[in-house]
This record gives structure tokens, C-alpha cells and sequence, in this order.
């Protein structure tokens, strides 16, 4: 998403408002005042919280929005490489996308020849991948309704903002072949 004033961490301007009392540009000063461009992350979160008493997730976020304002923080990066996530709504049961996933041969099917390690799962809820590469690689089982659910592959750990904007295409066009396989 294009940072502007306005849009900052893939949030708007108006968003942070409603839920801080502060606008992007507000929250921009305060900050810059605080001397937050020279302190780590978990530093401007703690004072947000301390200080202006925002919730964790909203510390966080204005946090994000205020390194990429700065030039402190690109898309997608975290302290360890860069992440991203795909999301999709398919026509299955939870536990048939499961099964997709975790079972070989199923897997197979929509993912051909792709080596992972499936290093913990938890049944119709997560699975927790060491992808070839050693990158980490965690998806999520949303149920909506007994007939459908949300897939979301979460990506971690990539080594650069190109590495993680290539993983996000790939990760949509498997999440669609899974989608197909699904839902025939």
C-alpha cells in the first residue's frame, strides 16, 4: 500500500484517529518530539503505552507507521527479515484445507514438488513449516461456517523486501491452486 501522510503500516489516517485521538501527522510530532527516531522499536511502543496509554496493538501499529514515515522501517520488514501473509476464503471445511496441507499426497496435489518440514500442527487450526530455504513458513485455519474457512499463510524471516514481494505473489497463485483442489 503507498504510505502517504495519510496512510501509514497500511492504515489510515482516519483509522488511527478513531482509535488513538491522534492523526498520522499528530502522531508524527509527538513522536519526533520524543526523540523516537533514535530509539529501538520496542522502546517507542513501551513510551506509546506509558505515556499516551495506547493498547498494545496500537502501539505497535503507530509505531510501525512512525519508523516507515521515517525511513526507519521499509513494507513487510520485522526485526529478523521480512514477512508477509496471504489471505483466502475457500468453499471447504476447515479440516479438508487442513489435510490439504498437512498430508503428502493431498499436499501434492495443488504444491508439487515442494520440500518442507512440518515442524508442529495442530488440527484444524495451525501448522508451522521450516521451508527449504530455513525460512519460516505458518498458516492459519479460520472456520466461516461449517462449509468454509480462511486460509492464511504467513511467511517469515525472508531475507530482503524483493524475496518477500516475490513470496506474496507465489503464496496468492498456491493459495488459488489450493482453492481449485478444494473446491472440485
Amino acid at each position: 500500500m503507498k504510505r502517504t501522510a495519510d496512510i501509514y503500516g497500511g492504515i489510515s489516517s482516519a483509522a488511527v484517529k478513531k482509535a488513538t485521538g491522534k492523526t498520522w501527522r499528530e502522531w508524527l510530532v509527538v513522536l519526533d518530539k520524543a526523540g523516537a527516531a533514535k530509539l529501538p522499536h520496542k522502546d517507542i511502543v513501551q513510551r506509546l503505552q506509558r505515556s499516551h496509554h495506547l493498547a498494545d496493538w496500537w502501539g505497535q501499529m503507530v509505531t510501525v507507521g512512525y519508523e516507515q514515515a521515517r525511513g526507519l522501517r521499509v513494507k513487510h520488514q520485522k526485526p529478523d527479515g521480512f514477512e508477509i501473509s496471504v489471505a483466502k476464503t475457500i468453499a471447504a471445511p476447515v479440516g479438508r484445507a487442513f489435510a490439504a496441507w498437512r498430508e503428502n499426497s493431498l499436499r501434492e496435489q495443488w504444491l508439487p514438488r515442494t520440500p518442507l518440514t512440518i515442524r508442529k500442527a495442530t488440527p484444524h487450526k495451525s501448522i508451522r513449516i521450516l521451508w527449504a530455504d530455513n525460512t519460516l513458513l505458518s498458516v492459519n485455519f479460520w472456520p466461516k461456517g461449517s462449509l468454509k474457512c480462511q486460509v492464511v499463510p504467513q511467511h517469515a524471516k525472508l531475507p530482503t523486501p524483493d524475496t518477500a514481494e516475490k513470496m506474496k505473489a507465489y503464496w496468492a497463485e498456491k493459495l488459488e491452486a489450493l482453492r481449485v483442489f478444494l473446491e472440485r
